[in-house]
């Protein structure tokens, strides 16, 4: 009788193979197999103990792969800490600083000197023109005397008086008024009349003759 030769199950190969593998494995079982049934073929032909079998059947199990484990869900990881980021640093601003200018290729001529500003003159003042006074007293002009009046003589009336003549540019007497009286009105009248006709020396300023006005004293005494 023969003994049926049993091949472990096909659970050993390990799940989640890859066909190569799965090739490589159910190769190595057959040679296995094949091994373990040359060496009860050997040990039973040497001890007439067993007889061989006329034939080896050899019945290929079906794979049954197990179910892929599920993955358990990994615990969630601790909360981190915030960091705290330091501040971000503000850039600090950078002066520009001028390129030094180029130094100039030409050379400028010496500029002549710039004339002063004349200053405004003012216009040399005039010296004052000195003023000649009108004159009575030139012997050419025969100027006559007044007449003693005969009733003051009677009277012995005696006095001076003082004229203020106006003369003219052309030395003729304009006006003549009493300037202090005698303290006789004959007297004054007298002198008056006198000098009204009188001729001057007309007053001057440089050579220009004017009109000016002089005081002409006459007296009036006894002998």
């Amino acid at each position: 009788m023969s003994e049926a030769l049993v091949l472990p199950p096909l659970d050993l190969v390990e799940p989640h193979s890859s066909p190569a593998e799965r090739a490589v494995n159910l190769l190595a079982v057959v040679l296995l197999h094949a091994v373990l049934a040359y060496a009860l073929l050997f040990f039973s032909v040497k001890n007439e103990l067993i007889a061989l079998p006329s034939s080896i059947s050899v019945r290929l199990l079906p794979m049954i792969e197990e179910p892929p484990a599920t993955a358990k869900p990994l615990p969630p990881p601790p909360p981190k800490a915030p960091v705290r980021k330091p501040p971000p640093v503000q850039p600090q601003p950078v002066l520009a600083v001028p390129a030094p200018a180029a130094p100039s290729s030409f050379i400028v001529a010496p500029q002549p000197p710039v004339p002063p500003v004349p200053q405004p003159v003012a216009p040399p003042v005039p010296a004052p023109v000195a003023v000649v006074a009108a004159r009575f007293d030139a012997d050419y002009l025969h100027n006559p005397k007044p007449v003693y009046p005969a009733l003051s003589r009677r009277l012995n009336e005696e006095g001076k008086v003082l004229l203020k003549v106006r003369v003219s540019a052309q030395g003729a007497a304009l006006d003549v008024v009493v300037s202090k009286s005698s303290g006789f009105p004959r007297l004054d009248a007298a002198a008056m009349d006198a000098v009204g006709r009188w001729r001057f020396v007309p007053a001057r300023r440089g050579d220009e003759p004017i009109d000016s006005s002089v005081v002409v004293p006459i007296a009036f005494a006894l002998d």
